[in-house]
């Protein structure tokens, strides 16, 4: 009973802060987000270490204000991206979308979204994904994407109901192997983020200078159905609810040779690093994303790159260190409250 009573709680307050942004203005959001933005980052300083070790070992040779400033960005960022998808559904609609979506490479995406193949759509913690998908929708190219559903059933369904808006569809990330396989059987489309950590057994490749480890299925849907695959991205462009949405480019198995997972993989990891560097300020820097390679990735890659000093392998240590201390600071917090 304790447990209803909070879902509904939690739903109720969730609820309440969706209509209080979808009754001002997105500009009025954006100063507040701006104002958020300083709270999070230099008073609350949430994953401040983490963030600081991220963007120092991605941008080399930026300054201490440089890394500030994109602290800034990226907390403004995702307070805005909340507040741009409460005000999507209302805002932009079949029949304005052109006024707030800019497309890039829309031959090659709708071209791979319309074949009676399937299509692995993959994208990252970049810009505001959700509204990829939701574009995509629009455009009548409904797309299958897989989460984990909530805890809180109240707030997955509400959620649920905006993703499915335009026409996404959601797979549970659990269990839901012979949909992915149905799915891609009928040339369906699977949209999936493809820089979330992949385990020890993953695929170890670098991502802006660091090793990190990446999910093989993301490369073997495509080379195991003939699917192409999309790096897709949707990019903020100046004001909020404005986007740039499109692929960086399109690999086809049918039409070039891919040399199996690892390089499919390296190809997508560098795909995304370069839409990234484009805003910076986009990405989620405070994401554990680089964990410290296991022993037998690590020789691989000497063994691999004789030459290297080894930089993507201390960064990633260095940042692995990191990473352990922000979880135990975490956890000490939850124990003082």
């Amino acid at each position: 009973m304790r447990g209803k009573a909070t879902d509904w709680l939690v739903y109720g307050l969730v609820r309440v802060f969706i209509c209080v942004i979808q009754s001002v203005r997105i500009e009025t959001c954006q100063t507040w987000a701006r104002g958020l933005s300083f709270f999070c980052a230099e008073v609350v300083g949430v994953r401040r270490n983490l963030v600081e070790a991220n963007l120092r070992s991605a941008f080399p040779n930026s300054s201490a204000e440089d890394r500030k400033r994109l602290t800034r960005e990226m907390w403004e960022h995702l307070v805005l991206l909340i507040c741009e998808v409460a005000h999507a559904p209302r805002v932009i609609r079949e029949t304005n979308w052109r006024d707030y979506i800019k497309t890039v490479k829309k031959k090659e995406l709708v071209s791979a979204l319309i074949d009676v193949r399937p299509a692995i759509v993959v994208s990252g913690h970049f810009g505001n994904f959700e509204m990829a998908s939701y574009s995509a929708g629009l455009l009548g190219l409904p797309t299958h994407a897989i989460a984990r559903p909530l805890d809180n059933k109240l707030l997955n369904d509400y959620i649920l109901n905006f993703r499915s808006a335009s026409g996404q569809y959601m797979l549970p990330k659990e269990g839901s192997a012979e949909q992915i396989q149905s799915l891609l059987q009928s040339g369906g489309a699977l949209a999936l983020l493809a820089d979330q950590h992949g385990g020890e057994k993953g695929c170890w490749v670098e991502f802006f200078g660091r090793l990190a480890s990446h999910h093989k299925a993301l490369a073997l849907f495509s080379l195991t159905t003939d699917a192409p695959m999309l790096v897709a991205y949707a990019k903020r462009m100046g004001r909020p609810l404005h986007f740039e949405v499109g692929v960086t480019d399109v690999f086809d198995p049918l039409l070039e040779e891919a040399g199996g997972v690892k390089p499919l993989t390296e190809w997508y990891s560098q795909q995304l690093e370069t839409i990234i560097r484009t805003a910076p300020g986009q990405y989620w820097w405070l994401h554990r994303r680089w964990r410290e390679p296991p022993e037998r990735i690590l020789r691989r890659w000497r063994k691999d790159h004789p030459e290297s000093l080894g930089a993507p392998v201390m960064a990633a240590k260095q940042a692995a260190s990191v990473q352990r201390t922000g979880s135990q600071d975490d956890t000490k917090r939850r124990r003082m409250k």
